[in-house]
């Protein structure tokens, strides 16, 4: 495990690479693409709405005045956008940085895409992994490809029997466990890397609890309201902004020192706040047998292989 110390305001030297932040248009995934571009990185935010990401493109060029930004249109619950997607960013070149960051944080009631996935599990797990496997052909040497999980994994199981909660769905019981299917899948992934000799790391991290209210406003785009701040006051002890909560992203992208297969989360008060550091993920993230269980029904849900070699 890397247990090097690491300052979140003195990133390595960027210059010459390029990233993909998935949900980079705001939140965390706003402040990933910041961090990066702000270091020299060539940075592609991919999301869904056009609004919203031309007023994170503005606002990224404000806070990063000589930024190199660009965008690409991204629904990671429809097949076909993540073709899209995934042959935009081939064209552009060799990608170094892939941040599959955005996701879906609470569906109350059980809600399916046009492929009859439940919504949470499409977005947070299957979008990913579709685009993830489509992308690894245009990975650069030594890249590295990052999955955002969350505490929550570790009250959460598959349930193979009922992996779209058809049976029964509870907002949080859904989400933890699309969280656990992404740390499952990331460790899978380095695990299959290695087997075929690729240079590619596949790393994960988790924000802690990052809230709104403790986050910076980035104009144009609109900041935390005064309530909100208000609100979120007494909640500095134990939780941080989502700038912060981008650090430990930030440090799996970037840190030399990272191997394949790490875990980083913030540092503090139970992995809620703070510097990032390597961390260990529940035991059952590890699991192969589930790992195995849950990649090949993924390609049976997606349509995309692994390709073998990459």
């Amino acid at each position: 495990m890397n247990t090097e110390p690491w300052d979140p305001r003195r990133l390595p030297d960027l210059r010459g690479t390029s990233a993909l932040v998935t949900g980079g248009s705001a939140g965390i995934g706003l402040h990933v693409a910041e961090q990066l571009a702000a270091a020299g990185a060539r940075v592609t935010i991919a999301a869904r709405s056009a609004d919203r990401t031309r007023a994170a493109l503005e606002a990224l060029r404000v806070s990063v005045p000589d930024a190199r930004v660009g965008a690409v249109a991204l629904d990671l619950t429809d097949p076909g956008a993540i073709r899209e997607a995934a042959a935009a960013v081939a064209a552009e070149g060799p990608l170094d940085m892939l941040v599959n960051n955005a996701g879906i944080t609470s569906s109350p009631r059980r809600t399916e895409t046009a492929e009859g996935h439940e919504l949470m599990l499409a977005a947070n797990h299957l979008g990913h992994f579709a685009l993830t496997l489509l992308l690894l052909p245009s990975l650069a040497h030594r890249a590295r490809v990052v999955s955002v999980g969350s505490l929550t994994h570790r009250r959460a199981r598959m349930d193979f029997d009922d992996l779209q909660c058809r049976r029964s769905h509870r907002s949080m019981t859904a989400y933890g466990r699309s969280k656990l299917a992404t740390l499952l899948f990331a460790f899978e992934l380095d695990h299959r890397l290695r087997a075929v000799g690729s240079t590619v790391v596949s790393v994960a991290a988790h924000p802690g609890w990052a809230v709104d209210g403790l986050t910076p406003a980035r104009p144009p785009m609109l900041g935390p309201s005064f309530g909100a701040r208000v609100r979120s006051a007494p909640l500095s002890l134990l939780a941080q902004g989502k700038d912060r909560g981008a650090w430990p992203i930030v440090r799996a992208a970037t840190d030399p020192a990272a191997w394949g297969g790490e875990y980083y989360g913030p540092s503090g008060f139970g992995s809620l706040r703070g510097v990032p550091e390597a961390q260990s993920a529940a035991e059952h993230a590890h699991d192969r047998g589930t790992a195995a269980r849950l990649w090949e029904a993924s390609e049976s849900l997606t349509g995309v292989r692994w390709p073998g070699r990459p």
